[in-house]
């Protein structure tokens, strides 16, 4: 059986959750007994897919799909599906890959699983570990379609290297004008900075800090741990920081490796939104504070004497262990 793998790129370059799902697919592959075929769209690069098990890679290259579009993006990897007969297509749980999947499901005549975090179980059904009740929780659900749909939650499974011959094949998918009703503009982004989205490490900031100008603390701290940068929703409410840094139920959901949050108190909304992040660490002066019993490791004291000290044994440690 052949499983196929949307891998993502952007401004050419594969991003790290496209490795994960490669890594994933390959499992899934192992599983239900057959090989890997990624398909990316405007990627200068594919050679790494190979270091974790794809077997073929089907590269588009077409100026049309330069930005994002669901439709346009949803048929290609609709008809690579076909072309190589795929039973389980493979993809992200990015913002841009949460659109894709109502539309491939119903391009594939497929069920669709979001959030899940384990390799399926295939000894009597088809059935997926997901997470549910915003990380709380979580569900088993078996698939019963010919084609199956997977979206796979965020450093759920991690890089998973498994070398493996792979072939390259230029690949061109039949598109129309019904395929982009929506035209692109504009796309602005935050170049410069890490992406909450693919982040290992964030360092996030709250009230706590008291005034924006406080701010380049969490920077500094971001810049030694090469972290993405962070805030709660007042913060970016008070136009402290740009909405685009909000994490939370009502933000951006955060699935990171570390998870720092610096003068926050823990709203059940904030939590909800980075309860998928593997460790928490919280800095508070506050010792009721609702963050610290979701937290793995808390700090009560004054983020204005903390944070700085941790930025110098940081910097030291990595003097000393570079």
């Amino acid at each position: 059986m052949s499983v196929l793998v949307y891998t993502e790129s952007e401004n050419g370059k594969l991003k790290k959750a496209a490795l994960e799902v490669a890594s994933y697919a390959k499992a899934v592959a192992d599983a239900i007994g057959g090989n890997v075929t990624a398909v990316s769209i405007n990627s200068d690069n594919n050679d790494d897919l190979a270091n974790y098990g794809v077997h073929k890679s089907l590269e588009v290259s077409d100026e049309k799909l330069q930005k994002f579009n669901a439709d346009a993006y949803a048929e290609v990897i609709t008809q690579a599906a076909k072309k190589v007969d795929a039973k389980v297509v493979v993809i992200s749980q990015s913002a841009n890959a949460k659109y894709l999947a109502p539309l491939l499901s119903i391009n594939l005549n497929a069920a669709y699983a979001s959030n899940v975090v384990d390799v399926p179980k295939t000894d009597n059904e088809f059935t997926v570990e997901r997470t549910a009740f915003t990380n709380k929780a979580f569900n088993h659900t078996s698939l019963s379609t010919d084609v199956k749909i997977l979206g796979l939650s965020n450093n759920a499974f991690g890089l998973k290297e498994s070398k493996a011959e792979m072939t390259k094949e230029d690949f061109s998918a039949e598109l129309g004008d019904d395929h982009f009703k929506i035209n692109v503009e504009s796309v602005d982004k935050n170049t410069d900075k890490v992406s909450i989205a693919d982040a290992e490490v964030v360092v996030s900031g709250g009230r706590g800090l008291k005034d924006p100008k406080n701010w380049g603390m969490i920077e500094d701290l971001a810049d030694v741990l090469g972290a993405a940068t962070a805030c709660s929703k007042p913060v970016s409410d008070m136009g402290w920081r740009p909405h685009s840094e909000h994490v939370g139920q009502t933000g951006k959901p955060v699935a990171s490796n570390l998870y720092i949050a610096i003068g926050i108190s823990g709203a059940i909304q904030h939590l909800a939104g980075i309860s998928a992040s593997k460790t928490k660490v919280v800095i508070n002066t506050d010792d009721e504070a609702p963050f610290f019993k979701a937290a793995d490791y808390g700090i009560v004291g004054d983020a204005f004497e903390v944070v700085p000290k941790l930025i110098e044994k940081l910097k030291d440690f990595k003097a000393n262990n570079a």
